[in-house]
């Protein structure tokens, strides 16, 4: 089921916030009005099932240009309380990314919202990023000391500076600060600051804290399993198997299969995983009976380590455990979708109708049992990636059915490809361009708009020029 803030996706609304391409041409046909309060609405309330990877900020920026939306109610939310109380990248971070892109436009408001907001907002290092890339020296030299302020001048508040410098994700503003003659005290600050994080660095370098050359199997499950008694709890499970992987020999093997069977949790996720990545003849036993385990760690870890497994055991048992209504099923019916062969079509089917109708369009296995469909060619789950098409709140699991649509449905090319041109995922936006047909003059619109645009991503770029070349793929 959808999160409840996610309206349908038959609403303007819902299409807006799943980044349908279908959600601007209908925000375009719609009063602007309405419209643009499903706009806000989107940016001020990120929709996104995950916001560090799935993209929106290009789409809105690009509908917020064409319905000539003012900017009052992004700048009274940057600038509400609620700012100094919440600081946290969620609540603004596409706003701001929104912002950037209408500054790259040419929007002179969006620029100075960004500036003002770099010098007095929480989420100053974002805008921050943001003008990085879009403003000009001088402008960015005139906030150096309204950011370099933000840090008092203490030992706490100079190792925060410090950090911020050193952890920046566009390091250019502060290499203008570190050189400008004008602010002389800010320019010290910063100097010493990136001196210092160049320092920490090496100090941590000095100082590692894992394991040494020459500890034993024992002592790498031992490191493991001290992570879960820090605070906060450190999960060490995966370096340590990399660890094993460097000391672990013939001669103790039969050490690491019994901490897989009864070893403490994470010692156990240590040697299940260590296990699974040798294709160890007992790790289909020793998984099958963690995933059963009480602990959820061990479970997890199980099916991780399964996931893991590249040999040709752990593809026949995958078509024995895909019947599992479990995530050790789950994990069998994605290991089908990405390595079966062609006569486990009707498993993955049979997988893939199975969790859209008792998990819902955002099951974490559709990715798999979704690329699946495509790779196997299985036209007569079209259907089904239709619905998935529509009704699913992550782009990229959309993307990844029209992907698997442009495989198996001969009408995808005069059907979804051309809202597809319009979608929020740069790949999805590709796709189309390779695929669609353009009987539509919307269609040849967009493709011209899509190939000049400078903010658009070279390949969407590349893919839409391509279907005006001498060599242009025939429609």
């Amino acid at each position: 089921m959808f999160d409840p803030d996610i309206a349908p996706s038959g609403t303007l609304l819902g299409l807006l916030q799943r980044g349908r391409g279908d959600g601007t041409l209908h925000a375009l046909a719609a009063p602007r009005a309405e419209a643009l309060a499903a706009l806000n609405q989107c940016v001020l309330r990120d929709p996104r099932r995950d916001w560090q990877v799935e993209n929106r900020s290009l789409y809105y920026a690009r509908l917020y240009l064409d319905l000539d939306g003012d900017l009052a109610e992004l700048e009274e939310h940057l600038f509400h309380p609620d700012d100094l109380l919440d600081p946290a990248e969620e609540r603004t971070g596409l706003a701001l990314a929104v912002l950037g892109h209408l500054a790259s436009y040419g929007r002179d408001d969006a620029l100075a919202l960004l500036r003002r907001y770099a010098a007095t907002g929480g989420n100053w290092s974002w805008a921050l990023d943001e003008l990085a890339v879009r403003d000009d020296d001088a402008a960015l030299a005139a906030l150096g000391e309204a950011v370099v302020a933000r840090f008092p001048r203490t030992p706490e508040g100079e190792a925060a500076l410090a950090a911020a410098v050193r952890d920046a994700f566009e390091p250019r503003p502060w290499r203008i600060w570190a050189e400008d003659p004008h602010a002389p005290a800010t320019a010290a600050r910063v100097r010493a600051a990136r001196e210092q994080g160049s320092f920490d660095r090496w100090q941590r370098q000095l100082r590692p804290a894992g394991p040494r050359p020459g500890w034993s199997v024992r002592e790498v499950l031992d490191w493991a399993q001290e992570g879960l008694s820090l605070h906060p709890p450190q999960q060490r499970h995966v370096p340590a198997t990399r660890c094993l992987n460097a000391v672990a020999g013939p001669e103790d093997r039969l050490e690491i299969i019994e901490a897989a069977a009864f070893g403490p949790e994470a010692a156990r996720a240590t040697a299940l995983r260590y296990l699974a990545e040798h294709d160890d003849p007992q790790a289909l036993e020793l998984i099958e009976a963690a995933a059963a385990d009480p602990s959820g760690a061990v479970a997890d870890a199980a099916v991780t380590a399964f996931e893991r497994m590249r040999g040709p055991a752990a593809l026949e048992r995958a078509r024995v455990w895909v019947h599992r209504t479990d995530a050790l099923g789950a994990a069998a019916a994605g290991m089908l979708a990405c390595r079966g062969a062609a006569y486990d079509a009707a498993l993955v089917l049979g997988a893939l109708r199975r969790t859209v109708r008792t998990e819902g369009p955002d099951a974490p296995v559709l990715w798999d049992l979704v690329d699946g469909a495509g790779r196997l060619g299985i036209g007569c789950a079209a259907p089904v990636l239709r619905h998935l098409y529509r009704e699913t709140s992550s782009s990229h699991l959309r993307g990844r059915a029209a992907r698997a649509l442009a495989a198996t449905d001969p009408s995808f090319a005069a059907g979804f490809a051309v809202e597809c041109l319009w979608d929020c995922e740069e790949t999805t936006r590709e796709l189309a361009a390779r695929h669609v047909a353009t009987a539509d003059s919307r269609v040849v619109d967009q493709l011209r708009r899509l190939a000049a645009d400078p903010a658009e991503e070279a390949e969407v770029q590349t893919a839409a020029c391509d279907r005006f070349g001498p060599d242009a793929t025939p429609v």
